[in-house]
This record gives structure tokens, C-alpha cells and sequence, in this order.
């Protein structure tokens, strides 16, 4: 297929155009700089300099161009989010950035349409001990304002790409994304510091290794269906704690002090995200259906190799 690809040159997108271009696909991939261009022309892709919030510059630049299928990877997060505003850009991505994605999508004559979805539009609070499926609600209004935001964005991405006439949209609903990337080896630096403290007790979280997640895309090009949501996470759930422990290991930085979960009460995005949810996810449909396994099972191999992506 010929590919548009928002997020090219970010987190999960600088994984996946080698292995599109690996698996035969032509990328256009999306980018806003320069040096964004001509890294992604020395990777095999064709670069298209414009801003996905910006709907005419977005089209303008595509003009002339077709493209079968369009994947949106585009977030704006370069880092662990703290407070509720570290998400708001991503926000606006989800529900804008998506809506002039598939404008753009109706330019280009493509079809098929594979969105990034989260986690965490499950609900960040406490989802008992079964794997939750795909089956279960998502992104629904909480009653806390601040909150609600994240759901909006989130449902609103899927509904825009499931509701579109003429589209074949699928999204994957990836768990927090780790490996050698921004998010993961800046926790790896602040644990050299042991300047990150983990609450105990701590939430669970699921986990994706970025080459998982963007192997995922390539696979939901081909084999997901219309209309479906995936969940891609890796095996094994992890709490919070141990997590930033495997990270610690990883880089040979001492274990990570503790302090009590209720110290962080005061910063109510961290402590929902470290703290108050617990959640497991089924892998098992995108096994079934997209014929996606993980090849990082769980954090213990995708951490592997951490230590010299740092130095």
C-alpha cells in the first residue's frame, strides 16, 4: 500500500516506517521540520512538510498525492506526564488532528484508516483482577472535569474514525509505551539519580514495547477489521513500582526510594496514574485477528539493551 503516515518522525512512527518499508509499503510520511525531512528521505520515505492541526496546510501540501491507507501515530508527548496539561496538545490531536486526518484521507483516496487509541480510555481508577476486552466501555464521561477532557479526546478519535462514510477505520489501543525511546530513557536517567520515588502501594499498569506497537499498525493494515479496536499490550501487567525498579536494574542505577502513596494526593493526574489505577488488558483479539504477537512478552526482555540506548 501507499501510506500516509501522521507522526512520522515521533515515538512510535520513527519504529514503524522501517518496518512498513520492510513489508513493502511506500510511506508519506508527515512531518513540520526540516531535519524531520530529510531524516525520513534517508530512511526510504517521502517527506511531507505540514502541521495535522492545520487543516488547509494539511491539504494543500497533500494535493496531488494518493494514498491507500493512513495511519495517525501523531502525539505530543515527549516525556511522563505529570499534570493534566501535559496532555492537552495530545488531546487536541485526538479530536482535531484526527478530523483533518481523514479530510486528508478523503484527498488522498484512501480507504483504510489505523488510529492510536490508549489504555487508559478504560478509566483510570481500579478494574479488579480479569483482563479487561475490547468488549468493555470506553472513554466514558467520569464526572470529573479534569478527567473527562482525556475521555473526550479519546472517544472522540475512535467515534471519528469508526463514524467516517467511506472509511475503514481500526484503532489500537496501546499500553503505556516503553523501550528505547524519550518517556523510558528519561525515567532511566532520573532513576541514575534516584530522583523518581515510587509510591507504595502503587497502581497496575499495562505495557507496550514500541516495536511491538508499531509492528501492530503494519499488522492492522492488512488483517483489522472495520469498525474493531484492538487492545496491544504486552503478556504481563505490571504495578507502577516494579516497573520503574526493572528500569532502575536495567541501567545499573540503585533501586528506587519509596515514599507513601498518599503524599502524591495532591497532584491528582500522577496519583491516578501511579497510584489509584489497576488495570489488565486481553491481548487476545489482536492475536486472533491481526496475527500480532508480542515480541517483547513482557518489560523483563523489552528492557534488555536499555543500559547503551542511555549512553
Amino acid at each position: 500500500m501507499r501510506v500516509l503516515l501522521a507522526g512520522a518522525t515521533g515515538t512510535v512512527g520513527s519504529a514503524l516506517v522501517p518496518l512498513l518499508r520492510q513489508a513493502g509499503h511506500e510511506v508519506l510520511g508527515l512531518t513540520r521540520s526540516e531535519r524531520g525531512a530529510a531524516r525520513l528521505s534517508a530512511e526510504g520515505a517521502e517527506p511531507v512538510r505540514a502541521d495535522m492541526m492545520d487543516a488547509g496546510g494539511l491539504l494543500a501540501a497533500l494535493e496531488g498525492h494518493t494514498a491507500d491507507a493512513v495511519i495517525h501515530q501523531a502525539t505530543a508527548i515527549t516525556g511522563p506526564p505529570l499534570f493534566h496539561r501535559d496532555l492537552y496538545a495530545t488531546d487536541a490531536l485526538r479530536e482535531r488532528g484526527t478530523a483533518n486526518l481523514l479530510r486528508a484521507a478523503a484527498l488522498l483516496g484512501a480507504r483504510r484508516f489505523v488510529t492510536q487509541s490508549f489504555f487508559l480510555g478504560y478509566g483510570y481508577r481500579d478494574h479488579g483482577s480479569l483482563p479487561l476486552t475490547e468488549d468493555r466501555p470506553f472513554a466514558c464521561p467520569t464526572g470529573h472535569r479534569a478527567f473527562d477532557r482525556h475521555m473526550r479526546s479519546m472517544r472522540a478519535n475512535e467515534e471519528q474514525a469508526f463514524g467516517t462514510p467511506g472509511i475503514e477505520g481500526v484503532a489500537l489501543r496501546y499500553g503505556m509505551f516503553y523501550g528505547p525511546e524519550p518517556s523510558t530513557l528519561k525515567l532511566a536517567a532520573l532513576t541514575r539519580r534516584r530522583a523518581l520515588p515510587v509510591p507504595r502501594p502503587s497502581g497496575t499498569v499495562a505495557l507496550v514495547h514500541i516495536h511491538d506497537a508499531a509492528a501492530a499498525a503494519v499488522a492492522a493494515l492488512d488483517r483489522g477489521r472495520p469498525g474493531q479496536a484492538y487492545n496491544i499490550v504486552d503478556d504481563q501487567p505490571v504495578t507502577f513500582a516494579d516497573y520503574v525498579g526493572a528500569v532502575a536494574a536495567a541501567v545499573g542505577a540503585p533501586s528506587p526510594l519509596t515514599v507513601p502513596a498518599r503524599l502524591l494526593a495532591a497532584l491528582p493526574y500522577l496519583y491516578a496514574l501511579m497510584v489509584s489505577t489497576r488495570i489488565r488488558l486481553s491481548n487476545d483479539k489482536a492475536k486472533r485477528e491481526l496475527g500480532w504477537h508480542p515480541a517483547f512478552p513482557s518489560h523483563h526482555e523489552g528492557l534488555k539493551g536499555l543500559r547503551e540506548a542511555l549512553t
